[in-house]
């Protein structure tokens, strides 16, 4: 069973989300290492600054990009970084 998203999802201090030139993609930076990430997932996690609700989130997607029905790939990333540790 997986913990409830919070309602304002923010990225974990332990993490520093950051573009890399050498990689040319966004990239999660934490103590041990890296974690590279898709456009999408480094658009989601950009929001995710403890200000924004999931779907206030959504909302932003969904309009950058001319998207609908955006709720179930951002949620589903959201719980996936939870339990990952990169959102607290």
């Amino acid at each position: 069973m997986t913990a409830a998203l919070p309602e304002r999802p923010k990225l974990s201090r332990r993490f520093r989300l950051q573009y890399e030139e050498a990689q040319t993609r966004w990239v999660l930076l934490y103590p041990e290492g890296m974690v590279q990430l898709n456009g999408s997932a480094a658009e989601i996690l950009k929001r995710c600054d403890g200000q924004r609700s999931l779907s206030e989130i959504v909302s932003e997607l969904e309009q950058a990009f001319n998207a609908q029905a955006l709720t179930p790939q951002v949620q589903a990333l959201l719980e996936e970084g939870q339990r990952r540790g990169w959102i607290d």
